[in-house]
């Protein structure tokens, strides 16, 4: 009896396992506030999803040109990525009704978890880098603040032209792949949120015009434009600065940390509106009239000790294999 080839079954393992980070990068898209990116950072494959994405270069359409499919879909780590989409549109199918009960329900206690996951995978980050300098601590503090900062603009009514719909478009995807920054948020702050997406839902009705089709044409090469040329720049400077940038994607970590603050509640005048509709109206521990605030502590350090104690017995694991 032939004996089973392992190569082939750690490929499929690690086939499964990208499919599980693409799940959970899906899963937080879902989730206003929380950024997929966080998530492609905590479980270890953000550098590695960062060069498969600037991979899409010059050299890649040199190998297409000449028909070399196979160099190509290697050069571009299209087995990765592969897995890694079909992960992502999996948990955004599957979870995105789910999760928009619960923020509609029980907004508090989801957001304890997520502020919980958030802390420990800051923690896990920090340990990443290997010299705290000067530098790191101030690009650090930039970090926080911008985040911060961008959590706190409020929506504006931009003009939906097409260059405007570029733009917006532009900025908005590199939360795929910056971590703590919101892709649906900057939409919303861009003012082209209800638009793009009430063009989505009436293409999923087959409900076609000829200027929906020629927005969502033009979001679609604004989405590719800018993540491009952002993952070139992000790889530049995780190969020459890894310190530095780890400090400043930790800082955009912690300042994305004030959208998931538990103790919130929408405003009397909006709470009956939908919930991307909704003002929410931020409360400190002694003014707050909701679920105990012991529930939410105790929800949010459940989910803070299960990412350190992933990340402690992942640790272990490698330990094992390095002395095996």
């Amino acid at each position: 009896m032939n004996e089973p080839n392992k190569n082939s079954t750690s490929s499929y393992q690690r086939d499964f396992l990208n499919l599980l980070r693409g799940f959970f990068m899906g899963a937080a898209d879902t989730v206003p506030g929380v950024s997929g990116g966080t998530v492609a950072l905590i479980m270890g494959h953000y550098a590695r999803l960062v060069r498969a994405i600037s991979h899409v270069d010059h050299h890649l359409i040199k190998l297409l040109r000449g028909r070399r499919w196979i160099e190509a879909f290697h050069h571009l780590d299209g087995r990765f990525l592969l897995m890694l989409a079909i992960g992502i549109a999996t948990g955004i199918v599957l979870l995105a009704n789910a999760m928009h009960f619960l923020l509609d329900v029980y907004l508090p206690e989801t957001f304890s978890v997520f502020l919980g996951l958030l802390v420990a995978s800051v923690w896990v980050v920090v340990r990443s880098v290997e010299k705290w300098t000067s530098s790191s601590s101030c690009v650090l503090a930039l970090g926080i603040l911008i985040a911060y900062g961008i959590s706190m603009l409020p929506s504006t009514s931009g003009d939906p032209s097409l260059p405007y719909l570029f733009l917006a478009a532009s900025v908005a995807i590199c939360a795929m792949i910056l971590p703590g920054v919101s892709g649906a948020f900057v939409l919303l702050i861009f003012g082209v949120y209800h638009p793009i997406t009430g063009t989505i839902k009436e293409f999923a009705k087959f409900n076609f015009s000829t200027d929906g089709f020629l927005q969502i044409t033009v979001v679609a090469c604004g989405c590719l434009f800018g993540l491009l040329a952002f993952s070139h720049l992000l790889r530049f400077l995780l190969d020459k600065h890894p310190s530095v940038t780890l400090s400043g994607l930790t800082g955009l970590m912690i300042g994305s940390a004030f959208k998931l603050w538990p103790l919130q509640m929408a405003t009397s005048e909006t709470a009956s509106l939908p919930l991307k509709s909704r003002v929410m109206q931020h409360y400190s521990p002694a003014n707050w009239e909701g679920t105990h605030c012991w529930i939410l502590l105790a929800l949010g350090s459940v989910a803070a000790v299960l990412v350190i104690t992933t990340e402690l017995w992942t640790e272990r694991l490698k330990e094992r294999k390095q002395q095996s």
